[in-house]
């Protein structure tokens, strides 16, 4: 069985759409476990995020369920992601019902500090020049300046995430899923889902004949035949 940190360092080789064709081949995952609407506000050149996530729920502050401390527990090596409850989210852009940024430069100092990859944000975030000065990953729906208290608060950790998508779609992140982020956007490995070493072998092998199909084409062969002569032996890998 594979150990996280070797699962972790196989996924740090693929990009996201390598991840995506190997979530929808191999798993008839229709969004090729891509999360929409998302803007690196933060990401070196040549950068990613890869990491288990580590979920938070945001409520309104209102709630009578506590406000939790979750930015002193974020695991190493993990993926740090914030969403709102549903009902604070929107199907249309910005894609969450309220203005205040949900996460600010020091929460990545004190995330980086304990080793983690990244952090994605499915609502606002602040401090924009910050996150860019730590080298420190960060996606969110966009940015805003006034912190978030007044409007909403965080009460739960690890816990499962429920995303509403622009199409309609709701999709779910769990605790420990594997996140991606490249120049590309975020993808979810589901982790109930998924054989992860039969989705790597799968990608590695995907990728090896993508690039015979590459040289085919520069050499003149039409792509749609240099595809179907090329692909056809990745059948044996699903």
């Amino acid at each position: 069985m594979s150990s996280p940190m070797s699962i972790l360092q196989k996924l740090r080789k693929l990009s996201t759409c390598d991840i995506s064709d190997g979530l929808l081949n191999v798993y008839n995952i229709s969004t090729g476990g891509y999360f929409p609407n998302l803007t690196a506000i933060s990401l070196p050149p040549g950068s990613s995020i890869v990491g288990a996530a580590y979920t938070v729920l945001f409520a309104h502050a209102d709630d009578p369920r506590p406000a939790v401390n979750y930015i002193d527990s974020v695991p190493p090596n993990s993926a740090l992601v914030l969403a709102l409850e549903p009902h604070l989210q929107s199907q249309f852009h910005p894609f969450v019902k309220i203005t205040q940024a949900m996460y600010g430069g020091l929460m990545s100092t004190r995330a980086q500090f304990l080793k983690c990859n990244g952090t994605v944000v499915f609502g606002r975030v602040r401090d924009v020049d910050e996150h860019r000065t730590l080298n420190h990953p960060v996606f969110a729906y966009g940015v805003g300046s006034c912190a978030p208290k007044a409007m909403v608060k965080a009460v739960a950790t690890n816990v499962q995430l429920q995303i509403l998508t622009s199409d309609g779609m709701t999709q779910l992140i769990h605790p420990g899923d594997y996140v991606v982020g490249d120049s590309n956007g975020i993808v979810c490995v589901p982790v109930q889902e998924v054989d992860i070493p039969k989705l790597t072998t799968y990608i590695e092998k995907s990728i090896e004949v993508d690039i015979l199909v590459s040289e085919d084409i520069k050499n003149g062969v039409p792509a749609k035949q240099a595809q179907k002569d090329r692909r056809s032996v990745l059948k044996q890998y699903i």
